[in-house]
C-alpha cells in the first residue's frame, strides 16, 4: 500500500466511524480490507440512501453535480486559499510572540513546553485537566483491557462463548448454540464491567463514590417500583432536579451537611463535623464529581426510558417477529429493540451507567445498544480500523500540541487585554483560533475515551462528524458537534416532542419551538448559567434564518439554475458562519461582554469595515468549497446530513 493509500484510508469516513458509510438500517460490514462505500445503503440521521432518495433528489434539485474541482473558477479560489490559510496562521502566531505588546499581560498563564524555546498554552482548566493526566490515562488504556483479558483467560470463556460453525450442525442446533455463547458472553462482560466500575468509581471520587451510588439507586427504583405511567414524568423530574441540586449544593459535602442537620452541633456532636471534614478531604482523583455527573444523568434516563418503551411491547421479541440475525443488527435494531425483560436488571444498570470507557467524557451509548453489543460483538469492530483510529488520534493530538505552543489565544481571552492594541485582521483570528482550540479540547477526550471503548470491543458513536472549519449549515453543525449527545435528545427528547414531521409553515413554526426547548435543555445541561442559556436562545435565533431561506428559496425550483443557486447558498452561508462564531463565542469563550470588545474592535473604525468585507468573500470562497466537499461525497454514494 502506497502512502497516498494509506492517507485516504486513515482519513476516510469508513475509519472515523463505519455508521458514516453504512446504513443505520443496515448491519454493519465484518471485512477489515472493504473500505469502499456502497452506493446502495441508507441511514437515518447521517446519511440518505443512494437508491432510496434518488427520484426524491432529482425532484429537489440535490442530486450530484459534476465536478467543479479543476474548473478555473476552483482555481481562483485555491489561489485565495493558498493565500488567506498561511496568512491566518501566521497572523495569530504574531500576535503570540513575546514582542507583542499584550505578552506581559498574560505571560503568567504560560507554561514550559516541551517543544524548545516555546512556552505552552494550558491554561484552559476543561483541557489541562485531560493533558495533564494524559500519561495515567495511557497507562489505564493498557491496563484495562489486560485486565479483562486475564479475567476472561482465568474462566476460560473461549471454551463456551464461542459459536460453533453453522455448517456442521442444524439451524436449530446452531441458533440455540449461538444465544446460549450471545447470554454467556454478556454475562461474562458485564460481570467484569460491573466489579470494575466501583472500582474505578472509587478510585475517581473516593468517599463521595457512595453519593453517587445513592442517585443511582433511587433512579433505579423509580423505573421499577412506581407505576409505569409515571415513570417517564418522575424520571424526568427527579434526573433534571439531580442537575440543579448538584449545582446548588456543589456536590453535598458531609462537613456542609452535617452542620446543616446539627444546626449548631454540641462539643460532642462537632466530632461528626470533624468525621464528615474527613470524608470529603478523601475525594480521589476527581473530588468534583458533580462536575462529570451530567454525563451519568443521560444514562440514567436512557435506561428507564428504555425499560419503560419495553413494556408497551406485547408477544414476542422484535428481533424473532422481524426474523433478524442477532449477531449482526443494524444500528437502529440495537438502539431501538428493546432489551429482554432479564436484561433491566440493578447489575447490569449499574454497569452501563458507570462503563469505565465511557464513564468521564462518553461518547453516549443508549442501554439497549450496550446490552446488544455485550451479547454479540459489533462486525464494524477490527483490528484494522482500531488502529487506524488510534493514529488518526495520535495526530489530532499532536496537532493541538503545536497550537498550544504557538497560538496563545486562550490565555489573551481569559486576560481579556485592551482590543485596541490589534488590528480587525488579529481580533477576527483570535476569536476563530479559540474556537477551534474549543473544538480540539473537546475533540481529543472524546476520541480517547472511544478509542478505549472500541479496544474494549464495545464501539460508540463518534462524536465529531467534520472538522470545525468545514461547517456551514447552523443545524448540520450541530447534528455533527456532539453527534452521541445530538442523537440521544433526537431519541429522548426531540422525537417525543413530535420532531419535525408535521408539513407546511405550521410544521416550521412547531419544528422552531421543539428546538427552543431543546437547546434550552441543551444550555441547562451543559451548565446553569445566565450566559449558556443565553447561547441556547441564541442557537435558536439563528436557526431561523436558515429555516425561512430554505422556505423561501427550495432547491427543487432553481434546479435549472444550480450555479446560481450555488451563489445564494454560498451568501447564506457566510451569513450563518458569523452567526455561529458569534453564539459559540458567547457560549464557551468571551460571553456578551467579551463580544462586544470583539465586535467593536473590528467593526468600529473605516480599515475594520474593508477587512469585514475582505473576510466575508474569504468565507464565499470557504463555503463553495464545502459545498463541492459535500457534492464529492454524494457522487461517492455518501450524503451525510452534517
Amino acid at each position: 500500500m502506497g502512502f497516498l493509500d494509506f492517507f485516504c484510508k486513515l482519513y476516510s469516513l469508513d475509519t472515523l466511524d463505519t455508521r458514516f458509510t453504512t446504513s443505520s438500517t443496515t448491519p454493519p460490514r465484518p471485512t477489515e480490507h472493504e473500505l469502499v462505500v456502497d452506493p446502495n445503503r441508507a441511514s437515518l440521521g447521517e446519511t440518505e440512501s443512494s437508491s432510496s432518495t434518488n427520484a426524491a433528489s432529482q425532484r429537489s434539485g440535490s442530486s450530484p453535480q459534476r465536478s467543479l474541482w479543476g474548473t478555473p473558477e476552483f482555481c481562483l479560489y485555491y489561489l485565495v486559499l493558498a493565500f488567506a490559510i498561511p496568512m491566518m496562521f501566521k497572523v495569530s502566531f504574531d500576535v503570540s510572540k513575546s514582542s507583542h505588546p499584550s505578552y506581559a499581560s498574560y505571560s503568567h498563564l504560560l507554561s514550559d513546553g516541551w517543544i524548545p524555546g516555546r512556552k505552552v498554552d494550558n491554561s484552559d482548566g476543561q483541557y489541562s485537566s485531560f493533558r495533564d493526566n494524559i500519561p495515567y490515562l495511557a497507562i489505564l488504556l493498557v491496563a484495562h483491557p489486560l485486565l479483562r483479558g486475564m479475567y476472561d483467560g482465568f474462566w476460560r470463556t473461549g471454551t463456551y462463548t464461542n459459536v460453533p460453525s453453522s455448517t456442521k450442525r442444524s439451524d436449530l442446533t446452531y441458533g440455540l448454540s449461538a444465544a446460549a455463547a450471545a447470554d454467556t458472553r454478556l454475562e461474562q462482560r458485564i460481570s467484569f464491567d460491573y466489579y470494575f466500575a466501583f472500582i474505578f468509581l472509587v478510585a475517581l471520587h473516593g468517599t463521595s463514590a457512595i453519593k453517587v451510588i445513592m442517585i443511582l439507586y433511587v433512579n433505579y427504583k423509580i423505573a421499577k417500583s412506581i407505576p409505569k405511567s409515571y415513570i417517564p414524568a418522575a424520571t424526568w423530574i427527579f434526573d433534571i432536579g439531580i442537575l440543579f441540586a448538584n449545582e446548588l449544593y456543589r456536590g453535598y459535602p458531609f462537613a456542609g451537611m452535617l452542620r446543616q442537620i446539627l444546626s449548631n452541633p454540641a462539643s460532642g456532636q462537632s466530632m461528626l463535623v470533624n468525621w464528615g471534614v474527613w470524608l470529603d478531604n478523601h475525594g480521589g482523583l476527581i473530588p468534583r464529581w458533580e462536575v462529570l455527573f451530567n454525563l451519568t444523568i443521560l444514562r440514567l434516563i436512557s435506561f428507564n426510558m428504555d425499560y419503560y418503551w419495553s413494556l408497551n411491547l406485547r408477544g414476542g421479541s422484535p428481533v424473532e417477529k422481524k426474523q433478524l440475525d442477532p449477531a449482526n443488527l443494524s444500528e437502529r435494531d440495537r438502539v431501538s429493540t428493546s432489551a429482554r425483560a432479564v436484561d433491566y436488571s440493578f447489575r447490569n444498570y449499574i454497569a452501563y451507567t458507570l462503563y469505565s470507557p465511557l464513564y468521564l467524557a462518553g461518547p453516549i451509548i443508549t442501554f439497549n445498544d450496550y446490552i446488544s453489543q455485550l451479547r454479540y460483538k459489533t462486525p464494524s469492530l477490527t483490528r484494522e480500523r482500531t488502529v487506524l483510529y488510534a493514529i488518526r488520534f495520535a495526530i489530532t493530538l499532536l496537532m493541538m500540541e503545536l497550537v498550544l505552543h504557538f497560538i496563545y489565544v486562550v490565555a489573551i481571552f481569559k486576560e481579556q487585554p485592551n482590543w485596541n492594541l490589534y488590528t480587525p485582521f488579529q481580533l477576527s483570528m483570535l476569536g476563530y483560533f479559540n474556537l477551534h482550540i474549543i473544538w480540539l479540547k473537546l475533540l481529543i477526550p472524546w476520541r480517547f475515551f472511544r478509542l478505549w471503548a472500541l479496544i474494549d470491543g464495545v464501539d460508540p458513536p463518534e462524536n465529531m462528524v467534520r472538522c470545525m472549519s468545514n461547517n456551514y449549515s447552523a443545524l448540520a453543525f450541530w447534528r455533527g458537534w456532539h453527534r452521541s449527545y445530538n442523537r440521544w435528545i433526537v431519541r429522548y427528547v426531540y422525537a417525543p416532542l413530535g420532531g419535525s414531521t408535521t408539513p407546511g409553515l405550521w410544521g416550521r413554526v412547531r419544528n422552531i419551538g421543539n428546538f427552543l426547548i431543546v437547546f434550552t435543555f441543551v444550555a441547562l445541561w451543559h451548565d446553569i448559567n445566565l450566559r449558556l442559556l443565553m447561547w441556547g436562545w441564541l442557537i435558536t435565533l439563528f436557526v431561523l434564518p436558515e429555516i425561512i431561506a430554505s422556505f423561501a428559496f427550495p432547491a427543487r425550483k432553481w434546479r435549472d439554475r444550480p450555479n446560481a443557486y450555488r451563489v445564494i447558498c454560498g451568501i447564506g452561508a457566510v451569513a450563518n458562519i458569523l452567526m455561529m462564531m458569534i453564539a459559540n463565542l458567547v457560549g464557551f469563550a468571551i460571553g456578551v461582554d467579551g463580544l462586544k470588545g470583539l465586535l467593536h474592535g473590528i467593526l468600529g473604525s473605516s480599515s475594520g469595515l474593508l477587512f469585514f468585507t475582505t473576510a466575508c468573500g474569504a468565507l464565499f470562497v470557504g463555503a463553495q468549497v464545502m459545498f463541492e466537499v459535500r457534492e464529492t461525497e454524494k457522487r461517492d454514494g455518501v450524503r451525510l446530513k452534517c
